[in-house]
């Protein structure tokens, strides 16, 4: 009975801060509720001199706050529907709902001591063709290893394999959004951020590396070819690492030289 008043009281609390406040708009992070919500738990934080976390405009930071600050963030940013399965480690199946792109399905492999309170690598890997999202919920991780030889170089990375639906440009603003989504909404090190693309994957990371370079510490090309344009890849500086057997059954070499010989 104590918890159910608590959350009606809570509750409360949220519906009286949205009205005593319904003009006030934000753009808040993620990490801007966590560092709140460890303010009021008496919890450890970074330096919050210069937030403006005082939305009720009270001159004092409180659960009012707190329940604006979710509003808020709930109004302005993509939201995620959680997977409910594992397999060897990854939640498959995470749907993020994109308003820029539609749905987003990707799995995500979370390391156990991951808390938010420092901050991690990200690794995103984009499969092959028989690793799209129509081939099968998590077929991407059953068929190739990248996830899990990434986690053997970095104990502290996040590792996302999004199943998408495509290897054209559509897939590639999926991976953007998938990818900012990341760096948005968890603490993530910008300066460790990688990627790589197999197959009709490297097509896709190719796209990306064509619009978004600055995203990523370095990127893996394997066993593929280029579709992207160099300009701002080259701009960027984004080390880029192309690997592919000589006699490649799919490919052939000639576009991984193609590419090497352009970059």
């Amino acid at each position: 009975m104590k918890k159910i008043v608590v959350g009606i009281l809570a509750g409360m609390l949220c519906v009286a801060a949205v009205v005593a406040n319904a003009d006030s708009q934000q753009d808040f992070a993620k990490k801007d509720i966590q560092n709140l919500q460890d303010f009021l738990l008496a919890r450890d934080t970074p330096d919050l001199s210069d937030k403006n976390y005082d939305l009720n405009n009270d001159n004092r930071w409180d659960g009012f706050d707190l329940c604006l600050m979710k509003r808020e963030y709930l109004s302005n940013h993509d939201t995620v529907t959680a997977g409910t399965e594992l397999y060897r480690g990854f939640l498959l199946d995470n749907v993020l709902h994109s308003e820029k792109c539609g749905d987003i399905h990707y799995n995500v492999y979370f390391p156990e001591d991951y808390d938010g309170s420092e901050p991690y690598a990200l690794y995103m890997t984009l499969p092959g063709y028989e690793g799209l999202y129509f081939q099968g919920v998590g077929v991407n991780l059953m068929a190739e290893q990248f996830g899990f030889e990434a986690q053997k170089y970095n104990d502290k990375m996040i590792i996302v394999a999004p199943q998408l639906n495509d290897w054209h440009e559509t897939s590639a603003n999926m991976t953007i959004a998938l990818t900012e989504y990341f760096l948005e909404n968890y603490n993530i090190d910008p300066e460790k951020v990688y990627a790589n693309g197999y197959s009709g994957g490297g097509e896709t990371m190719s796209l990306v590396m064509e619009k978004r370079p600055e995203l990523f510490t370095a990127y893996l090309h394997c066993s593929s070819q280029w579709d992207g344009d160099f300009e701002n890849l080259v701009k960027s500086r984004t080390p880029v690492y192309i690997a592919v057997g000589e006699n490649d059954e799919y490919y052939g070499s000639e576009p991984s030289k193609n590419a090497y010989d352009e970059l």
